[in-house]
């Protein structure tokens, strides 16, 4: 049967986020820690770590981040020398970009389709002006928040060959919402290239497990929302998937006992009220679960998870404002689950 849904007007977008996703060390791990390697670094406005269980060439932990320092400067908003950069400096000029940033600009523009322009990669304009990375309190002024909205539109995103033309010269493109699960997905194909058949990447809110380890499956924990000490809400059991969660205690401030979070409605340019605190997002391919992540905030509890059902193997959580946990129906049967007490 064709499922149907209904999306309300909203456009989000995800920032580099805490490290929201734990992965748990069971106890009786037939692993020794002496065959496990691993090695973490700061990237993309996050800590990453790579973790391999069944090999110990600390030159492919070497090349996982020469990768995440390669697209780094390829999809970066603040290196001048990035092809984001450059387009967003082009005044509506066409630039010439690497082939991987035309793949990664069209996985964006193929998730605004999908969200009815709920998800949009013409963002940058607003999302600086909040600047929730650095923001320890200030709210922008109304008429530049409006202003901001005024020069998103993922349809002026106009891609010929390697060629990028942004159709309104004020737009200005951030790949901050999907950019983090397609280099995770590049490392792991880098892996799988060279032999690896267990580890996890770990690029904070974004999980991605690489087969299964000799022990079973993968422990993922999810994080209480605002749960300052990293109390877990639940659990998810995975093989060879990857968890990715959007939330609004990723980043955020409070004003006058109100709290304002990077995850922001471009209808009003303010951060979103939905009754939503979180979306993760269980799935194959961790650029997915990225825009996924995103696309189902947007939409809200309801048409979020309608959109999920509508989708094969996709799985996701939903916690609303009142800690409630809602769960697609594959959960406990596709992805086996726990809730903390």
């Amino acid at each position: 049967m064709q499922k149907f849904f209904h999306f309300q007007s909203i456009h989000l977008t995800k920032t580099a986020s805490l490290v929201l996703i734990f992965t748990l060390l069971l106890s009786g791990c037939k692993q020794p820690a002496n065959e496990r390697i691993s090695k973490s670094d700061f990237y993309f406005d996050t800590i990453i770590t790579v973790t391999l269980y069944d090999n110990t060439q600390e030159d492919l932990l070497t090349g996982c981040f020469e990768l995440a320092k390669k697209y780094e400067n390829l999809f970066s908003t603040t290196i001048d020398t990035s092809d984001i950069s450059k387009i967003n400096a082009a005044k509506g000029k066409t630039v010439t970009v690497d082939p991987e940033t035309i793949t990664l600009l069209k996985k964006g523009l193929f998730y605004g389709d999908l969200s009815n322009g709920r998800f949009d990669v013409t963002i940058r304009k607003l999302s600086a002006l909040w600047n929730f990375s650095e923001n320890e309190g200030e709210i922008p002024n109304d008429s530049d928040i409006k202003k901001a909205v005024d020069t998103i539109d993922y349809r002026n995103v106009e891609i010929n060959g390697n060629e990028v033309t942004l159709k309104n010269p004020q737009a200005a493109i951030d790949l901050g919402g999907i950019a983090k699960g397609y280099i995770a997905d590049k490392m792991k194909e880098y892996l799988n290239e060279n032999g690896v058949t267990a580890g996890i990447i770990n690029l904070g809110g974004n999980v991605l497990t690489i087969g299964e380890k000799e022990d079973g499956p993968y422990n993922i924990g999810i994080q209480k929302p605002f749960a300052e000490d990293g109390t877990l809400l639940f659990t998810v059991e995975i093989t060879d998937q990857t968890v990715v969660s959007s939330g609004t205690y990723e980043r955020c401030f409070t004003v006058d006992d109100k709290i304002y979070h990077h995850i922001l409605d471009i209808s009003t340019g303010y951060p979103y009220d939905n009754g939503l605190l979180g979306v993760t997002i269980i799935c194959k391919n961790s650029v997915d679960g990225d825009g996924l992540s995103t696309t189902c905030f947007a939409l809200g509890l309801t048409d979020g998870m309608k959109l999920i059902e509508s989708l094969e193997n996709v799985e996701a959580v939903f916690i609303t404002d009142d800690y409630q946990l809602h769960m697609s129906s594959g959960m406990g049967t596709e992805i086996p689950y726990s809730i903390i007490e």
